[in-house]
């Protein structure tokens, strides 16, 4: 006796195996590696150059961040509208070491212990001027290295 079951066919596709999700991308995953180790050297070297108290303003990550904002605008623009760059430039620097040097983490944690110790102002104050001086710094920085490019390129 045969059942419903038996005479059945089957209509689904055959299964395929996926794909790795890092296959082909070990360059890139190397160099995103090395370039935040070398990003969080540099922030770690200057938090020791510039150290500041737990009850102190958080000066040296507010400017830390926003000079890797500078730099990721003029790095940015300089490798999308300047010259033609190696392929694991950007994962490299754009990636790895302004993202290992820049500290948004450690931004909230000093916004959190600020306002933890009942500094509203100072904390309010750092939140805003390092949001403010981000993206001043990356509009600022991208904008006069475009110029700059562009001018450069017209002569």
């Amino acid at each position: 006796m045969t059942t419903s079951e038996d005479t059945v066919e089957s209509t689904a596709a055959p299964v395929r195996k996926r794909p790795s999700v890092l296959r082909g991308q070990g360059p890139v995953v190397a160099v995103v590696a090395v370039g935040g180790a070398v990003g969080a050297v540099a922030r770690y070297a200057a938090g020791l150059g510039w150290e500041t108290g737990p009850s102190a303003f958080p000066w040296t990550t507010l400017l830390i961040n926003v000079v890797g904002c500078a730099v990721i605008g003029v790095f940015l623009v300089a490798i999308t509208e300047g010259r033609p760059a190696h392929p694991l430039l950007r994962p490299f620097f754009g990636t790895g070491v302004l993202g290992g040097f820049t500290t948004f983490s450690t931004y909230a944690v000093d916004v959190r212990r600020l306002l933890e110790a009942g500094r509203l102002g100072p904390g309010l104050a750092y939140l805003g001027l390092t949001l403010v001086g981000a993206l001043g710094a990356v509009w600022s920085a991208a904008a006069l290295t475009r110029r700059l490019i562009h001018r450069g390129g017209a002569r």
